[in-house]
């Protein structure tokens, strides 16, 4: 689960870690209103569940009251595209109004979990203000890591052995000492997956702050933080994933026109693979578990199709813990209601399957069957290939 940046902050701040002083607006009268308690100097932001918003506009520097309140009239109600939205971008419904400061360095904070090592991962990095992953793949020697141990936690050596690496001073190294030990101690306490501070700005008094923060949360430990959860802001998310959630359901909106339904994680990554192999592409990942029934297929059709890229569907179902005549009955009352005018192909296989066949051929509706997903794959390429000639 994404949160705003001024979520973000203020969690951060309730956990020791130094932010600039700042009030969010709805309106352009709140925005006009909270400059003037900066003086009118004060930068105004967009708050999207995505990076790059400075590129696209959605972050602006002002220096009176009046010029605050015509930068929100400007962005507030409109959709900003960032490099991180898609075309349709994001609402901006508010902006976080934030007082200027004197900067004299800009530096990269992240907390990251490391698949890899299996540790959670303090980055580290000069290059302040610009996208971690450019840095990454143009100058991979200016990231700075630390794997920390789980039982040990962040020490206070590693930062400082990072910290003196960015040239801080020998102050400034005892204030990052504090301030991204406070930054781990949110990530933790929290169950963050991810937690990034960029730019983490020196002030030309010395000071570290949080210029700007963006925090992920792992969705499987919500129900521990349900003040967390209070905060998720669905009108940033997609509305089919939004759905999907609400049904237990594992959605991802891709790219390609071929609506994936399958069971299991694995067997969803495999089927995607085989659709590129011939020649297409998935439109999304769609796991919808290992104890499915009909109510829940036919919501995972409902929301296939609300893709209106999609130009044919595969179901692909390994009957184990569900059985294949269920799923064939879920997939035959879908098509009945939700009356499906694209190709439909359906593999089953495993407990059952020979039934669910059945079933799927008494139904008297046009559905392909398919016993192997090569044959599946190798079906539903060729009816969107057919379709598009």
């Amino acid at each position: 689960m994404k949160i705003h940046e001024h979520q973000a902050k203020e969690i951060l701040a309730m956990h020791g870690v130094l932010v600039p002083r700042a009030k969010v607006a709805f309106t352009p009268d709140e925005a006009e209103a909270a400059a003037k308690t900066f003086d009118g100097k004060a930068v105004v932001k967009a708050q999207v569940h995505a990076g790059g918003r400075g590129k696209a506009g959605g972050v602006k520097v002002v220096n009176s009251a009046a010029d605050a309140r015509e930068v929100a009239e400007r962005l507030l109600g409109q959709r900003l595209v960032t490099h991180q939205t898609g075309a349709e971008g994001q609402p901006i419904r508010k902006v976080l109004v934030e007082q200027q400061l004197n900067i004299a360095r800009e530096l990269y904070a992240g907390l990251v979990l490391d698949r890899e090592s299996a540790l959670v991962t303090l980055i580290l990095s000069a290059e302040g203000g610009v996208e971690i992953e450019d840095v990454a793949r143009t100058h991979p020697e200016r990231i700075l890591r630390a794997s920390v141990d789980p039982l040990l936690g962040l020490m206070p050596y590693q930062i400082r052995n990072l910290a003196f690496q960015l040239d801080l001073t020998k102050d400034q190294v005892g204030k990052a000492v504090k301030f991204l030990g406070a930054l781990y101690k949110a990530f933790m306490e929290l169950d963050a997956s991810m937690l990034e501070i960029n730019p983490l700005v020196v002030t030309g008094g010395g000071e570290l702050l949080a210029l700007d923060a963006k925090m992920n949360f792992d969705d499987n430990a919500l129900y521990r933080h349900p003040e967390l959860a209070e905060l998720r802001d669905v009108e940033q998310e997609d509305p089919a994933e939004v759905e999907a959630s609400r049904h237990d359901l594992s959605y991802v909106r891709l790219d390609g026109n071929i609506g994936c339904m399958v069971n299991g994680a694995g067997l969803a990554m495999a089927t995607m693979d085989i659709i590129k192999l011939y020649g297409a592409e998935p439109a999304n990942f769609l796991d919808v578990g290992g104890g499915t029934d009909a109510a829940r297929v036919e919501a995972a059709f409902k929301i296939i199709l609300s893709d209106k890229k999609v130009d044919a569907v595969l179901v692909n179902i390994f009957g184990g813990i569900v059985k294949c005549d269920v799923i064939a009955e879920g997939v035959v009352s879908a098509v009945k209601q939700v009356g499906i005018k694209v190709p439909l192909v359906v593999r089953l296989q495993g407990t059952n399957d020979k039934r669910g066949r059945e079933i799927l051929a008494e139904s008297g509706l046009d559905i392909v069957a398919a016993e192997t997903m090569r044959e599946a794959a190798e079906r539903v390429v060729a009816a969107v290939k057919g379709e598009r000639s």
